[in-house]
């Protein structure tokens, strides 16, 4: 399957979810649908539901339970763990097999976000209007929607590099991503989240209009550097990711002595009741 990763919401749950770009199907975390099928917000038992329920199917010989697969996925506390996931066709038939008033508009979800990913790609347009409204309705400005695209894309070349240079995906790309951060912020991107008071969500998507053109001079330096000296590997591509997080770097630095204001903040979209944290920085 591939390592695509998204988040999905139904009403106020997140559905964790995976695109397997071979059998173009979305693959949905069981737990996280027991959890909205129960309306259940604690994880644990959430999760002590799914395993009563899939002891039963097992006894039942239900082939729900044979039809998942499992699969690493964040979990709240960033790390990643083995989870059941199920593509739309078993998780409607797990839909069945429980008892909710959510049953079926959990159905009708499911057939709308279940197929969302497959028009994407024979449109890319469509997911990038998807990403426009959802800013919007975030309240975001249509200045910073328009760096945070333009960083985006600017993140797509460079690991569309990393991919075509030996370059694994996860634990690579996070510690390739992390040395840029940490070069061009003085933090890593750990603590740049603390600092915003963030857990699970996309940093760059809570960043201001600065910290989305500073990442995205740090990531083009970075992979320009990389094409120049041809940079193969995980090992080899280090480097680019240091030089060019100096880069970024040195014109923060400079912008920070002109302005007497520091480009990295805790400043975020989150409500006013989240907790925003200083770490001190060189």
């Amino acid at each position: 399957m591939s390592n695509e990763k998204s988040l999905a919401a139904f009403e106020t749950f997140k559905i964790r979810r995976n695109y397997d770009e071979v059998k173009e199907k979305w693959y949905f975390s069981v737990i996280d649908i027991c959890a909205a099928l129960t309306d259940q917000k604690n994880f644990k038992r959430a999760q002590s539901y799914w395993t009563t329920l899939k002891n039963r199917l097992k006894k039942e010989g239900s082939e729900i339970v044979t039809n998942c697969d499992k699969l690493k996925l964040t979990a709240a506390d960033g790390k990643k763990y083995f989870t059941d996931v199920a593509d739309v066709e078993t998780i409607l038939r797990l839909v069945q097999s429980v008892p909710s008033k959510k049953a079926e508009p959990i159905k009708l979800w499911l057939e709308k976000v279940g197929y969302q990913r497959i028009e994407e790609m024979n449109d890319p347009a469509i997911a990038l209007n998807r990403s426009r409204d959802y800013w919007q309705k975030q309240g975001r400005s249509e200045k910073w929607i328009q760096q945070r695209m333009l960083s985006q894309e600017t993140r797509n070349k460079l690991t569309d590099y990393w991919s075509e240079h030996g370059i694994k995906k996860d634990d690579e790309f996070a510690i390739l991503t992390n040395i840029i951060h940490k070069e061009w912020g003085n933090l890593s991107v750990k603590e740049h989240k603390e600092m915003k008071g963030l857990k699970t969500q996309n940093l760059c998507d809570y960043m201001s209009e600065a910290e989305l053109i500073f990442t995205a001079l740090a990531e083009l330096s970075t992979r320009q550097i990389a094409e120049v000296e041809k940079a193969e590997g995980f090992e080899e591509n280090k480097m680019p990711a240091k030089k060019g997080g100096k880069i970024a770097k040195d014109a923060r630095k400079a912008l920070e002595l002109k302005t007497g204001k520091s480009v990295i903040t805790g400043d975020n979209f989150l409500p006013p009741t989240n907790t925003k944290k200083t770490i001190k920085r060189k």
